[in-house]
């Protein structure tokens, strides 16, 4: 019960938040209700710190947007405050005791946070795309973070005179896509997002974790999906036949070793279509080899010096050693604190190895074996992988004589986090996917003397799932272990191994999201062997930067139900002549067939699919264990259910309610928005007519001869947009869910477009006559081994446009006059597709009372986009391009305000109001900085007030 007062406060502020949002409805007018929570599915990379008196433990909630402070107490963690902060925080790094940094993963920015006062952001700093991870370090102290080489950061002119700032360069060679901004803690400038020290740049692919020795005087920067040294060699460079010891010449007249290995048929004896092949750099031979061993360096045209980790001087700034070898997929990183050995949590894909299914017919799977759990042990120039799971035989299956169904029991799954006794002798280990802390000697570890199945008598079972940060306590004997599934902080009495405390962090996300997450990454009940999950490839939801060829030879032809493009008999035959396609299509010369087994496909995004339709490369899952239809992506996520078996080798699949949990989480993940578009939406000279030619009048693909009119039915000739369909309240971005005839040797689906942007790294590829570019010679040291299309084997998109099926011609085609220049411009568009959020959802700024004259102006800039008009289905259609909510320290607490856009002024939870201008004011106050964050359309009120 409440007394009257009480009850009559209440009263009157729920009757002020029911008034709120009826104000803030009807201003909206018939614009679509947005959801109030996107989910994006940032990975955690350092989401828990301790103060470094020891006194106080900072955790990122990131699905809240939040950084929270607790204090450390006798019986576990009180919460102190919760500090707004950017949105997808997901790393942490105390610089003193009073002083906090956060990574927002989405908002491409770092909050600093003060802890003294009211606890606060005091300045908001803008960095690179997809930030991920910070350290403090050197001498003067540096801050260090970790982003993608791009984002709209990068060109400000506010830095233009910092070195490592401008231009990304996507369609530049070899250029690393690794960059760590670093920033002065004492001296962050008063320009727009603080003004970096420098830009470092690293020759590797995107980067993830930091890491510093313990003498603070080295950084260690580590690349996160690396690679692994394999590549697609390109269809018509593979002879044809299935022949793998009869070499060929091919169409730039260099001699091959021979055709695919096999076999040629599926186990029905149906004849499988010609596809590329996947083949791995021998670092001994010298030589790019395929699982036969055959030489293929006549067919590549660079070199992946694969280039995982990074040292730097702190001091200097400059790069002092690199490491190779390391992994495939990085994670994080810790030095020994005695020692100063690094270790690296990683896993390495075993791409070469092909095929799903039990490999009775072609006597191979990688069933099982997708992706090993590594700790990586660098000790001066050494590098040395040891493998976690050492104990597992990957050569028995589930259901195979010889199978030992207790080894999941000692396995771990997605090594994350890492900490370090300060003797330098236990490390402990966030397993991810197996809800456990892995336990290890250093000294074991290091010398590989361990053994998993009796070392897992150490390790320490966590509830809630999903274990991501460790910090160790050691004074008090605890580890304090963050878990994503529930999103909660876990207390461990590291002598008994039992957990002590629990805190559950609040939490926005709908019970889908919570249900069906653990769906995508859990090793333990859904995989045979207690190491692969579906997070071994699509990581984070996302991909794995790879190449697999997961084909089924124990599998049978089934229907295609696509709609499809230039598929009727008279448009194959003419096609095929046009094109030079020697060989059936779909191995058959069917057009409504999905044959088992499909060649190297690259790992697609989980992420953004809900509007796709059918889904893998071929749409070949639009027909499976829940039946068949062309466009229902439901239906064709669940049919994802017999990967459980045949991929990851669980003995039975899973549940029908299970699976549709997974469906019903995945479907809800979106991608983040495009970094290389303008924060105001707007297309440069370059991508606006590269727009103008994807969505004109004049047909890029396909046969424009007026006569087929009456021969063949339905269009014979498109323009970019036709396939490719852009059409926002539809969901549509590059794909509408139909499949085509392109010249090549499979009918695939037309896929989405909004992610070319992370592609770029992989330049160099011979002459084959498919494609009109000149052989580019060897292109010397590059930081990626697959580029686009189905399996990665094209190099650029402005090869991809060089395509026979886009040739000029007088009505159809790119330009007959210059096409080059029309094929730079949609190259350019490409790169900065639309997507389902607005560019500028996630930026922010903080105004102090320092730096007014360099903020005002990008204020006024998320004043505008939060008033412009968007369209998006995952939004509800109809909407704005973002809600605009502002905070600022008041009376001793965090005050929220969300832009009420027809009315032009911010509103507070209890409908109280105020200008623009009055806002901005507050600032002028020591202690009263605002921050301003654009978030998803639909989310304003609860981000920014609470409601």
């Amino acid at each position: 019960m409440c007394s009257k007062a009480m009850c009559s406060q209440a009263r009157t502020a729920w009757g002020r938040a029911v008034l709120l949002c009826a104000t803030l409805f009807a201003s909206h007018g018939a614009l679509a209700q947005a959801p109030n929570f996107v989910a994006f599915e940032s990975g955690h990379v350092r989401p828990v710190a301790m103060s470094p008196d020891r006194t106080r433990l900072f955790v990122t909630n990131t699905p809240d947007n939040t950084l929270e402070v607790f204090d450390i107490t006798l019986s576990g963690l009180a919460l102190r405050a919760r500090v707004p902060v950017g949105l997808e925080p997901v790393a942490v790094a105390a610089r003193n005791d009073s002083e906090v940094w956060v990574v927002n993963h989405l908002s491409d920015s770092i909050s600093v946070v003060t802890l003294s006062g009211t606890p606060r952001v005091t300045r908001t700093l803008l960095v690179g795309d997809e930030p991920r991870d910070i350290v403090f370090a050197g001498s003067p102290v540096r801050a260090f973070i970790t982003t993608a080489h791009r984002g709209q950061q990068r060109t400000d002119a506010s830095i233009s005179s910092v070195t490592g700032a401008g231009d990304p360069q996507l369609i530049t060679p070899g250029i690393g896509r690794n960059d760590v901004w670093v920033f002065d803690p004492t001296s962050l400038g008063n320009t727009v997002g603080g003004t970096p020290v420098r830009i470092l740049n690293f020759f590797s692919d995107t980067p993830r974790a930091l890491a510093v020795s313990p003498d603070k005087n080295t950084v260690y920067v580590a690349a996160f999906k690396s690679g692994n040294q394999t590549t697609t060699i390109l269809e018509p460079m593979v002879c044809d036949g299935f022949r793998p010891n009869v070499p060929c010449l091919v169409d730039n007249l260099s001699i091959m070793p021979g055709g695919n290995p096999g076999p040629g048929t599926n186990f029905e004896g149906k004849r499988a279509p010609e596809t590329g092949l996947i083949v791995k750099f021998n670092n001994a031979s010298g030589r790019w080899e395929d699982e036969l061993g055959r030489n293929w360096n006549n067919a590549v045209r660079f070199r992946l010096p694969d280039l995982d980790v990074f040292a730097v001087d702190a001091r200097t700034l400059s790069q002092t050693a690199s490491y190779a070898h390391v992994g495939t997929t990085l994670f994080n990183m810790i030095a020994n604190p005695a020692t100063g050995k690094l270790y690296v949590s990683n896993t390495e894909a075993f791409n070469l190895q092909r095929f799903e299914g039990p490999g009775e017919f072609a006597g191979q799977t990688v069933q099982g074996h997708l992706a090993e759990t590594r700790i990586t042990v660098i000790s001066g120039s050494t590098v040395t992988p040891r493998h976690l799971n050492k104990h597992l035989d990957y050569t028995k299956l589930a259901n195979e004589s010889g199978f030992d169904p207790t080894a999941r029991n000692h396995s771990l799954s997605t090594p994350l986090d890492m900490a370090v006794t300060s003797n330098g002798q236990t490390l402990y280990v966030a397993a991810f996917g197996s809800s456990r802390i892995g336990v290890f000697s250093t000294a074991a570890l290091e010398a590989d003397t361990f053994n998993p199945r009796t070392a897992s008598a150490n390790y320490i079972n966590v509830s809630g799932g999903g274990p991501s940060g460790l910090v160790l306590d050691e004074s008090r004997g605890r580890l304090y272990v963050t878990t994503r599934f529930d999103n909660s902080v876990k207390v461990i009495d590291t002598t008994t191994r039992a957990q002590v405390a629990a805190v559950t962090l609040p939490n926005p996300e709908p019970a889908a999201v919570v249900q069906g997450r653990p769906k995508l990454y859990d090793a333990t009940v859904l995989s045979a062997n207690g190491e692969a999950s579906c997070a071994s490839c699509h990581i984070f939801g996302d991909v794995d930067d790879l190449a697999w060829d997961l084909g089924n030879p124990d599998d049978v032809v089934t229907h295609n139900p696509l709609p499809k493009n230039l598929t009727s008999d008279l448009e194959i035959a003419i096609g095929k002549t046009l094109f030079g396609v020697r060989t059936p299509i779909n191995g058959s010369d069917d057009v409504e067939e999905f044959h088992p087994m499909k060649g190297p496909m690259t790992t697609q995004t989980l992420r953004g699919l809900r509007n796709a339709g059918a889904m893998h490369w071929r749409g070949d899952r639009a027909t499976g264990h829940f039946g068949s239809d062309p466009l229902d992506s439901n239906l064709s996520f669940n049919n994802f259910i017999v990967a459980f078996e045949g991929l990851l080798g669980r003995d039975g699949l899973p549940s029908n309610a299970d699976m549709q949990s997974f469906t019903n989480f995945q479907l809800k993940v979106l991608p983040p928005p495009n970094p290389v578009r303008a924060l105001d939406n707007s297309l440069n000279a370059a991508q606006t007519r590269g727009r103008n030619f994807y969505v004109g009048s004049r047909p890029s693909d396909g046969i424009e001869i007026p006569i087929l009119g009456g021969i063949i039915p339905g269009d014979t000739a498109f323009n970019c947009e036709g396939c490719h369909r852009l059409d926002p309240a539809s969901g549509f971005f590059g794909t509408g869910g139909a499949a085509s005839f392109e010249g090549i040797t499979q009918i695939v689906k037309i896929p989405h477009l909004r992610n070319m942007y992370t592609k770029v790294g992989m330049f160099g590829a011979p002459r084959v006559n498919f494609f009109g570019a000149p052989d580019t010679g060897n292109m010397g040291n590059q930081i990626r081994g697959f580029g686009f299309v189905n399996d990665g084997s094209v190099d650029t998109l402005f090869r991809f446009f060089t395509a026979v099926v886009f040739n000029p011609q007088l009505n159809a085609g790119f330009p007959i006059l210059n096409p080059d220049a029309t094929r730079r411009d949609v190259v350019q568009f490409m790169l900065a597709f639309d997507s389902d959020l607005a560019p500028v959802v996630g930026q922010q700024v903080t105004l102090t009372n320092a730096n007014a004259s360099a903020v005002n102006s990008r204020i006024n800039l998320l004043i505008q986009r939060a008033k412009a008009n968007f369209v998006s289905k995952e939004l509800g259609g109809a909407t704005k391009e973002c809600d605009l909510v502002a905070k600022v320290a008041l009376a001793g607490s965090v005050k929220g305000y969300l832009l009420d856009a027809a009315a032009g002024d911010f509103v507070a939870a209890d409908g109280t109001r105020r200008t623009d201008a009055s806002l901005r004011a507050l600032a002028a106050t020591t202690g009263q900085e605002v921050t301003y964050t654009c978030v998803p359309p639909g989310s304003g009120r609860r981000i920014g007030l609470g409601l």
